[in-house]
C-alpha cells in the first residue's frame, strides 16, 4: 500500500500519541540541521549504510549526505564467532566512522532515529528532527522473540544469548562457555531461513566445537536447526566435522558435534536451562538461541515492510522502497532477489544504491546494477571454505549468473587467509 498522509497517521496511532511499535508521533517536529539543498540521510553506519553515504559523496559531493548511527564504536559482525573460540578480539571488529567524515564530507550524527515521517520527509532523533530530500535505511535485522513461547526478550537473552549481533552478546556467550564443566552440553537453535548471514550458525557450530575439543574435550555441541539441512556449504561443513570432530552424518551422536534438521525451536524454560521444539525437551548447560529475524523495527515504523511484517521489498535497481516514495532499503532487512543477507552483499547493494540515487537526483539515465558476493566460514584456527557468486538484474529481479562464483573446492587454509584479508579490507573500506 503506498504511503501517504492518511496511511502514515493510521500507522503511527496519532489518536493515541503512540505507533505500533512504541515510537511517538511527530509532525513537522524542530528541524536540527536545516537542509540548504540536496540532501540524503542514511540510517545505520554499518556495512550497508557506511558505504552508501560515502559513495553517495564520490558520485556527486554537491549532495549533502547525513548518517546517523547509534554506535560510536561499531562493532562489525563478521568473523565475530573466532572470538568464541579465541581467535579474534571483538577489538579487532571495531571501527570508528570519523575518517568518512573527514576525507568526504559526510555528516556524522551519533544517536537513536526514534520515527521516520515520510510525509513531512522528516528524521527524527532525540534532539528533534533532520529532514531529506531521500532517505537510506540500512537498519539490519530485529528478532521474532514472540514466536518462541517462554522467551522474554528483556530476560532470556542475558540466560540464553543469541550472539547474534558483535558485542556485548558475543563476550556474554563466550564466558559461559569458559564457566561451563568439562563434560557439559552446549545447545544451539538455528531459525527458519531467511536470517543474517546463511552460513553463520555453521562456523559458529565449528568454533565452539573447536573450543570444545581443546578446552573441554567430553563436551559437546547438539544443534537444532529449524531448517530441513544446512543451508550454506553443507557439503563443505560436514567434511570439515568430519574431519576436525569426530561428525558422522549416519550417527550424528557421534563426536563433539551432534546435529539435527528439521528441528524447530517452539519453546524455552530458562530456569530448567531447557529448549523445546515439541517433539522433544533438550536441557543444555549453555544455550545459545538464535531467534527467527525480520527487518528492524524502524523499517516497519516507516512503512517499508510488506504485509507480513518481516522483510522490505525494493526496486532492484535503485533499491527504493516499493511501499513508500523516496525511502531505500539495504542490506539484511531488504528483498534484495537473489542477494543474500550478508555483509559484502550489504556492500554491493549499497554501492549501486547511491550509484543510482545520485543519477535520479540528477535527472539522469539509471544504470542496470551488477553485484558480487562472497561469505568466508571458518572450520578451525586454520581452514575455512567460502561461496560467491556474481549477480545481475533481469527484468526488474535480482538473479545470479549461471555458471559464476560457487563453493570453494575443498578445506583450505589459504581461505583462512583470504577470509581475513577480506575482513580487512572491508573494514577499511568503512572507515577511510
Amino acid at each position: 500500500m503506498p504511503m501517504n498522509r492518511r496511511n502514515f497517521i493510521k500507522l503511527v496511532g496519532v489518536a493515541t500519541g503512540v505507533g505500533l511499535v512504541g515510537v511517538p508521533y511527530i509532525s513537522s517536529a524542530a528541524e536540527i540541521m536545516p537542509n540548504k539543498g540536496r540532501r540524503v540521510v542514511v540510517v545505520g553506519g554499518g556495512s550497508g549504510g557506511a558505504i552508501v553515504a560515502k559513495y553517495l559523496r564520490m558520485a556527486d559531493p554537491s549532495i549533502e549526505v547525513v548518517l546517523i548511527e547509534r554506535e560510536k564504536n561499531y562493532i562489525a559482525c563478521p568473523l565475530s564467532n573466532l572470538v568464541l573460540a579465541g581467535l579474534r578480539t571483538l577489538e579487532e571488529n571495531t571501527i570508528t566512522l570519523g575518517g568518512l567524515a573527514a576525507k568526504h564530507g559526510i555528516k556524522l550524527v551519533y544517536d537513536d532515529v526514534t520515527a521516520v515521517d515520510p510525509v513531512a520527509k522528516q528524521v527524527m532523533v532525540s534532539a528533534g528532527a533532520i529532514s531529506y530530500d531521500r532517505l537510506v535505511l540500512s537498519p539490519g535485522v530485529d528478532y521474532r522473540f514472540e514466536e518462541i513461547e517462554g522467551y522474554d526478550m528483556a530476560k532470556t537473552p542475558e540466560i540464553m544469548p543469541h550472539a547474534w549481533k558483535a558485542g556485548p552478546q558475543t563476550l556474554l556467550l563466550k564466558n559461559q562457555l569458559a564457566q561451563m564443566k568439562d563434560g557439559g552440553t552446549v545447545v544451539m537453535t538455528i531459525p527458519q531461513a531467511p536470517y543474517r548471514c546463511p552460513p553463520g550458525p555453521y562456523e559458529r557450530i565449528s568454533m565452539i566445537a573447536l573450543y570444545l575439543q581443546r578446552n573441554k574435550p567430553k563436551s559437546k555441541i547438539i544443534v537444532w536447526d529449524a531448517n530441513e539441512t544446512i543451508v550454506a556449504k553443507a557439503a563443505l561443513f560436514k567434511k570439515g566435522w568430519a574431519k576436525h570432530y569426530g561428525y558422522d552424518d549416519k550417527d550424528s551422536t557421534k563426536g563433539i558435534i551432534e546435529y539435527h534438521g528439521n528441528s524447530k525451536l517452539a519453546k524455552v524454560d530458562v530456569a530448567a536451562m531447557t529448549v523445546d521444539n515439541g517433539v522433544e525437551m533438550l536441557k543444555g548447560d549453555v544455550i545459545n538461541v538464535i531467534p527467527p529475524q525480520r527487518a528492524s523495527a524502524i523499517a516497519q515504523q516507516a512503512g517499508a515492510v510488506n504485509p507480513d511484517k518481516r522483510w522490505c521489498p525494493v526496486n532492484q535497481i535503485t533499491f527504493e522502497s516499493t511501499l513508500v516514495k523516496d525511502i531505500h532499503v539495504i542490506g539484511d532487512a531488504c528483498i534484495a532477489g537473489a542477494l543474500p543477507k550478508s555483509t559484502y552483499a550489504a556492500n554491493s547493494e549499497a554501492k549501486v544504491c547511491a550509484l543510482n540515487i545520485a543519477r535520479a537526483m540528477n535527472g539522469k539515465e539509471l544504470i542496470a546494477p551488477s553485484h558480487v558476493n562472497v561469505c568466508y566460514s571458518y572450520l578451525t584456527d586454520k581452514e575455512a571454505v567460502s561461496v560467491s557468486g556474481i549477480y545481475k538484474e533481469a527484468e526488474g529481479k535480482t538473479i545470479a549468473i549461471p555458471n559464476s562464483g560457487g563453493l570453494s573446492p575443498d578445506l583450505s587454509e589459504l581461505e583462512a587467509v583470504y577470509a581475513r584479508s577480506w575482513m580487512q579490507n572491508i573494514l577499511a573500506e568503512m572507515t577511510t
